[in-house]
């Protein structure tokens, strides 16, 4: 019988759309465990899923029968409905795009630690910045400022 294998750790990211600061400290706690829960449901369990008021970050573990652009989809699909629920904002959008980023098993701490201290890295870095750093470090080379900051 054959069996299949697989760990694999996707540091995700993602705005509002237009980088709309509509993350509210009020339900904050109460989106990342509602996203907590579509993780787990798509056997994806996150690690840590923090957020500032205009984009959250995750880190979690990538399910062997699920894509990756399946579990985005419906993290974001779900939780824009529960935003529009459960706040005054009926009009509210995740952006198009999204990064994600794979984390070697070795570097799980220092990317919880980075996710956990979010709105510590903000007073000194826009979202913008930060995405930029982490094109360098991941040495992206296919990203365009045009199509990802919708």
């Amino acid at each position: 019988m054959s069996q299949s294998l697989s760990k694999l750790y996707i540091h995700l990211t993602f705005s509002t759309k237009h980088r709309q600061p509509l993350i509210c400290n009020e339900i904050r706690s109460d989106l990342h465990s509602y996203m907590a829960g579509t993780f787990k449901e798509l056997k994806s369990p996150a690690l840590i899923i923090n957020s500032v008021t205009d984009h959250v970050h995750f880190l979690f573990r990538l399910s062997k029968n699920v894509a990756l652009a399946v579990i985005v989809e419906q993290v974001k699909k779900s939780s824009s409905k529960w935003m529009k629920e459960h706040t005054d904002n009926t009009s509210f959008y995740w952006q198009r795009g999204y990064g994600a980023f794979s984390v070697s098993s070795s570097k799980v701490d220092i990317v919880t630690r980075y996710i956990a201290r979010q709105e510590e890295h903000h007073k000194q870095l826009s979202y913008r910045e930060e995405i930029e750093r982490f094109m360098k470090e991941y040495d992206v080379v296919e990203y365009s400022a045009d199509y990802f900051w919708d």
